[in-house]
């Protein structure tokens, strides 16, 4: 599944360039481009965005000002003309810095991190107990290390064809498996929503006939889901 971007520069020209340069990358799709923070914020708001490339001197509201007013922000670059902000950026645990004008070479470097990113939290997942039970968590071993995940910080899957990436509370885990048989590891709880996609019916925050809201992300009802959801969540 390509990685979801929103380009946010008030500089048209800028804008243009990463434009140019995301379509020369397979792996990527653009959602959508704003020239300030408050348009980003409603962006995000309404769509699933995997990689934010944000410009830091912008009217209103910086974008330093901007990320530290995310309470989940996507992976973030940043990008601007001033080298002086870099530390700080690094600070705020972004993805990476990108210096104006930004070559297409350098470009590559900033995507190759992102995947790259994914590659390091390989997982495999067992089960240790159902939601609500005594033992309601599963142990996932990130790197050889067994780390205990609670259920409940669980909100939803992503099928990644044969991967699925596990969205937390906090963080998001790829582990190599298909979603149907992740699904069958999950407790009473867990919904099976769409070919791609399966819920914590406890995260939900709405609904409508065709997706499903939790928090900021949408996520769809596939057609052949649709009765049997739209029946358990009544």
């Amino acid at each position: 599944m390509k990685a979801r971007c929103l380009i946010v520069d008030d500089e048209p020209l800028a804008i243009q360039l990463l434009e140019a340069h995301v379509s020369r990358v397979p792996m990527l799709e653009i959602v959508g481009t704003c020239t300030n923070a408050m348009d980003a914020f409603e962006m995000l708001k309404k769509h699933q965005i995997d990689l934010l490339f944000l410009d830091i001197q912008m009217p209103m509201l910086t974008g330093v000002e901007f990320l530290k007013s995310l309470q989940n922000p996507p992976k973030v670059v940043f990008t601007t003309a001033y080298r002086e902000y870099a530390m700080e950026g690094y600070e705020l645990d972004v993805l990476d810095y990108l210096l104006k004008p930004i070559t297409f070479e350098r470009f590559f470097k900033s995507i190759n991190k992102y995947f790259d990113l994914g590659k390091s939290v390989d997982t495999t997942v067992q089960t240790s107990g159902q939601v609500g039970g005594e033992n309601d968590y599963v142990f996932v071993n990130v790197n050889k290390k067994q780390i205990k995940v609670s259920f409940q910080d669980i909100l939803y899957v992503e099928s990644l064809k044969d991967y699925v990436r596990i969205h937390l509370v906090d963080q998001a885990l790829i582990t190599k498996d298909k979603i149907s048989a992740f699904d069958s590891k999950l407790p009473d709880g867990f919904m099976r929503v769409h070919r791609s996609y399966l819920v914590n019916k406890a995260k939900i925050t709405a609904y409508t006939a065709t997706d499903i809201e939790i928090g900021r992300v949408e996520i769809p009802i596939g057609v052949s889901y649709k009765r049997e959801v739209i029946e358990s969540l009544k």
